[in-house]
């Protein structure tokens, strides 16, 4: 984990928290599987680990090999009604059951299905932790009613220049978003921590990440743009930490 999203997951205080992961069989890629249970370790302790879907299908086997590997629940759900997916309803349902027991601090959603949307703000407006990981073409509503949302693109993805990743991801979006962030955490002097920064990203953004940018952390994404920001190391308490400030 990086110095940025260590500082982020210190301000939420969730680091060692429950997590429960439900994965909609019918809207996720089973290659990605490893790496998804990667991403969702960032935030907490996945305890629950569940995948729904109608089994008897043959485009589910390709799930069968990483069920076993990674301890995977599978959930049957039949499909009563040709051209409707029972599979959301069963894991909603699931994920309240698992609400209302207490049992987990919060939830990561796989899926690229809006269907999720009330689900996610249900459980944020219980005060609990909701992660969403899907396909770009995801619908805002979901995205947005997530904490925190990482796009499937981006997992396991080499970086690539800048160049190349911008001209795809409306680089002014970002510097938008980083400079609003930036304004919200100055501290007196004018200058704002870059964990600070990360976790007010995130507010505003669930779905910034910084790899859709070509790198690996938020601090070489904002130096690649001194135009816009500039930045500042500090000697603090015997570790470098990075400070910014708008231009």
């Amino acid at each position: 984990m990086t110095q940025e999203d260590a500082d982020y997951m210190a301000r939420r205080g969730s680091r060692t928290g429950h997590i429960a992961l439900l994965i909609d069989g019918d809207n996720a890629q089973p290659s990605l599987i490893e790496d998804i249970l990667a991403e969702v370790a960032k935030y907490g302790i996945v305890t629950t680990r569940r995948i729904y879907g109608d089994w008897t299908l043959p485009q589910m086997s390709s799930w069968k090999k990483g069920l076993q590997t990674y301890a995977i629940q599978p959930i049957q759900q039949f499909r009563y009604t040709v051209g409707k997916n029972a599979t959301d309803s069963a894991l909603i349902i699931d994920a309240m059951d698992l609400l209302h027991a207490g049992s987990v601090d919060g939830f990561c959603i796989v899926s690229s299905d809006s269907d999720y949307t009330r689900l996610a703000t249900r459980i944020r407006e219980q005060g609990l932790f909701v992660m969403g990981i899907g396909q770009r073409q995801t619908p805002n509503s979901l995205v947005n009613a997530c904490e925190v949302f990482v796009y499937t693109e981006n997992l396991n993805a080499p970086e690539q220049s800048s160049a190349s990743q911008v001209t795809s991801q409306e680089p002014s979006k970002w510097i938008v978003t980083a400079r609003r962030a930036i304004e919200a955490v100055l501290d007196e002097d004018g200058w704002a921590n870059i964990g600070a920064v990360g976790s007010q990203i995130r507010k505003l953004d669930p779905a910034f990440d910084y790899r859709s940018y070509g790198h690996s952390r938020l601090s070489p994404l904002i130096k690649s743009r001194p135009d816009k920001f500039r930045t500042e190391e500090r000697l603090l308490g015997g570790h470098k930490q990075i400070y910014i400030r708008n231009r």
